[in-house]
């Protein structure tokens, strides 16, 4: 069977290419590449590293600041309520003095006008009782054809105004 014969001449040589084959491929791929690319890997995995580290970092400072932030904007917020607080305060102050002016205000004229008034009814019932008593002159002196003086008419006419 020369077939069998001559596949074991060239087993051996396929046999000594396939070697020297796999040994190319492993120095050059496995000494040459495989370093590189797992220093590539290393060096991105590090890269990745850094980068996580940096922004776990910037994430605390900024939760940092938005604390310190939050904290300033509360106090300038009590501040202000405070602030409004008292303006509302010194309001209602100002309110009622300015209300307790106006309240004596009305109160003085309310007393000069009582008092106006008093004297405007005392000068109206001299008036009537001054037309009254000319009246009372001129009735009696009509009906009676007596003559009455002057202070006399005066008299009878406050006493019938006291007893209505």
């Amino acid at each position: 069977m020369p077939q069998i014969a001559q596949a074991v001449e060239t087993f051996s040589s396929q046999l000594f290419w396939l070697l020297v084959f796999f040994g190319l491929t492993f120095f050059v791929v496995g000494r040459g590449m495989v370093p590189r690319v797992m220093e590539t890997v290393s060096l991105r995995d590090k890269q990745i590293s850094d980068d996580l580290t940096a922004a776990q970092s910037a994430r605390d400072r900024a939760d940092e600041e938005e604390a310190a932030w939050r904290e300033r904007e509360n106090a300038n917020r009590a501040a202000a309520h405070d602030l409004i607080a008292k303006a509302k305060a010194d309001a209602a102050t100002q309110s009622g003095l300015k209300l307790s002016e106006a309240q004596e205000r009305l109160d003085a004229q309310l007393a000069e006008a009582e008092q106006r008034i008093d004297a405007a009814r005392t000068e109206a019932m001299t008036e009537v009782e001054a037309v009254a008593a000319d009246a009372a002159q001129d009735i009696v002196r009509r009906l009676a054809g007596v003559e009455v003086s002057r202070p006399v008419a005066t008299q009878a006419v406050k006493e019938s105004l006291a007893h209505g």
